[in-house]
């Protein structure tokens, strides 16, 4: 199949969608099928990913509020390209702009919404949750789940790559709602790097003794991630036990990370690590993965962290959630810091067993070769349907 992407969100400085499609382009090929992958760009032209995979890029205006991302002006230029490569099936990889430009093409390709944001989530729930009730702020913004059931009409398949975020979505009238996890990649998270060495080096760099627990975060530093809460949450439970937090990422936060944490010792910042197999080491050294965002569709890391044997603390809302309920984690009310600190105690008095969590997660863990293959067998039989259909 020829497979066309429109990606309003790849950009070479970008985050977990930048990672997703990298693979998609690695792995659509090895699986028989043509990538070709269209965003928004300083300038049109075509760079060549090998035999069967591409991008796409359409000159395009920088988005004000991140200048690391672009946004396509208008709709005409993508149909023209979808028009020009007449692909098999077509994907929106965002719900809002990329949606209704992929809905209103004329073409008679199916096509899919991936839904690799939770918007609801990320804005409503964590603006509102400190004054309402997850019901009540959903009845609130009933228009925008009129946007998206109006939007989800438009497409054979809704994909999440979550349980509790399927049942959500179609909870409020979301059409074709299909769940597909994501997954690793393949040989690179394993519980066999871990390294007491760094352990003790990284609990020394928070001013502490081997015997102190080491608790890991790992994300970019924005809103949704929530991770002033996590520093609070962590200095409460660090006033009764020995607890260091090491923060992994980088970003338009940051100066304000810096003023949460003071002079506290014990809590420190670390650049992005870009390489994997350094980070697998890091992930499976440590002693928890700690995570504040709520709003996550699949929560990368935390799949990361049970692959290398690491116990989870996480929010009780969101795809950390699954993961962390699934390995015989620990849940906290999400955005609460004094219920954070809680469950941060609790593990440091029952800690998990390493091995148990490593059992915890099902056997061998998903890749995304798994995904990749799943979501694509399901796009031949959407595509096979509408070929006999016509």
């Amino acid at each position: 199949m020829k497979i066309v992407d429109i990606a309003a969100f790849y950009a070479p400085a970008g985050g977990g969608v930048r990672t997703y499609i990298e693979q998609k382009l690695l792995l659509g090929p090895a699986l028989g099928h043509e990538i070709v992958i269209v965003a928004p760009g300083d300038r049109t032209r075509t760079e060549r990913r090998g035999a069967a995979a591409r991008i796409e890029w359409l000159a395009s205006p920088q988005l004000l509020v991140d200048r690391r991302y672009r946004y396509f002006p208008r709709h005409h230029a993508v149909h023209r390209l979808l028009d020009r490569e007449q692909p098999d099936f077509v994907e929106a990889s965002s719900p809002f702009r990329t949606a209704q430009i992929v809905r209103e093409w004329k073409g008679a390709a199916p096509r899919a919404l991936i839904m690799h944001a939770d918007p609801i989530a990320a804005f409503g729930y964590r603006l509102l949750s400190p004054v309402a009730r997850v019901e009540t702020i959903d009845r609130g913004l009933n228009a925008a789940w009129t946007y998206f059931r109006e939007t989800s009409a438009g497409f054979d398949a809704v994909v999440s790559a979550s349980a509790s975020l399927s049942r959500r979505l179609s909870a409020h009238g979301m059409k074709n709602v299909v769940t597909n996890p994501m997954g690793i990649e393949d040989s690179v998270f394993t519980p066999g790097l871990r390294d007491e060495g760094l352990r003790r080096r990284l609990l020394a760099r928070c001013g502490l003794p081997g015997n102190a627990t080491l608790l890991l975060g790992v994300g970019r530093h924005s809103p949704e991630k929530r991770w002033p809460m996590v520093i609070r949450a962590a200095a409460a439970a660090g006033a009764r036990d020995l607890l260091g937090l090491v923060l992994v990422g980088d970003g338009r936060d940051r100066a304000r990370l810096e003023r949460e944490i003071g002079s506290n010792p014990h809590i420190q910042l670390v650049a992005p690590i870009s390489d994997r197999r350094a980070l697998a080491r890091l992930l499976a050294s440590a002693d928890a993965l700690i995570h504040g965002c709520d709003a996550e569709t699949f929560s990368m890391v935390a799949a990361e962290a049970r692959a290398s044997g690491l116990p989870l603390i996480a929010p009780d809302r969101g795809g950390a959630a699954d993961h962390a309920e699934a390995s015989g984690g620990l849940l906290f009310a999400a955005g609460d810091p004094a219920d954070a600190a809680r469950a941060i105690g609790d593990f440091i008095r029952h800690p998990r067993p390493r091995a148990a969590i490593r059992a915890g997660a099902t056997g061998r863990a998903r890749t995304m070769g798994d995904h990749f293959r799943d979501l694509f067998a399901s796009y031949e039989q959407l595509a096979g349907y509408r070929t006999r259909a016509a």
